[in-house]
């Protein structure tokens, strides 16, 4: 099957100078466009979370994606590259027209594709190897690594103190964590934490509450 692939930026963007790029290309050499892949989206944005991503699930041999220039796959040579390199694992061919780009089963294909695989391999060694010297480099200058202690838990006690008396109340009454946490719209987990850690104050609100009644 032949899919042709149209992709904008932005709403202002029009779709139909690719679509009659693609059609005009397709006239001349015989060919049919079987579907249409269109979508706004900035190309700075993973092909996994794009229409592109769920194409590419399903090309195989003999397919054909044909697109008016690379920079409608991606924004960055990296992208551009493992896209590529996964349609050549698929035997699915790629074109484009402005650039005349070919990927298809042929000697220099495969040679690019081996290139291309090559290429995004070595980027993602050499992000891995700048994390590790980054996180090496925030270590040995004593700072601590990953979410502030105890950042998580006074957050969310902010969030439930509002409510102490009726979690304390509600508490007297019987009720359990999990039907307080449900009327609260948090987890029972959230609760139980916050409930911990303010044990002292809640007991001293229960004793108030039973001499009042």
């Amino acid at each position: 099957m032949r899919y042709g692939y149209i992709r904008v930026s932005s709403d202002k963007q029009t779709v139909e100078n690719q679509r009659f790029e693609i059609n005009s290309f397709c006239a001349k050499q015989g060919w049919q466009i079987d579907g249409w892949i269109e979508e706004t989206v900035s190309g700075a944005k993973t092909y996994r979370e794009r229409r592109l991503g769920k194409l590419l699930k399903h090309v195989g041999a003999g397919d054909m994606i044909i697109c008016s220039e690379l920079s409608r796959l991606g924004r960055n040579l990296y992208m551009i590259m493992e896209i590529l390199s996964h349609c050549m694992s698929r035997g699915c061919r790629v074109w484009t027209i402005k650039d005349g780009y070919r990927l298809g089963d042929d000697i220099q294909s495969k040679v690019l594709a081996f290139a291309f695989g090559l290429s995004a391999e070595i980027e993602r060694n050499l992000i891995s190897q700048r994390t590790r010297e980054a996180l090496a480099r925030v270590k040995a200058e004593g700072k601590a690594l990953g979410r502030p202690k105890g950042s998580r838990t006074h957050k969310e006690s902010k969030l439930l103190y509002r409510h102490e008396r009726y979690i304390t109340r509600a508490l007297h009454q019987g009720h359990s964590e999990r039907e307080i946490a449900l009327r609260l719209h948090c987890s029972r987990t959230t609760l139980a934490r916050y409930i911990r850690m303010h044990i002292e104050t809640v007991r001293t609100n229960l004793v108030c509450i039973e001499k009042t009644i």
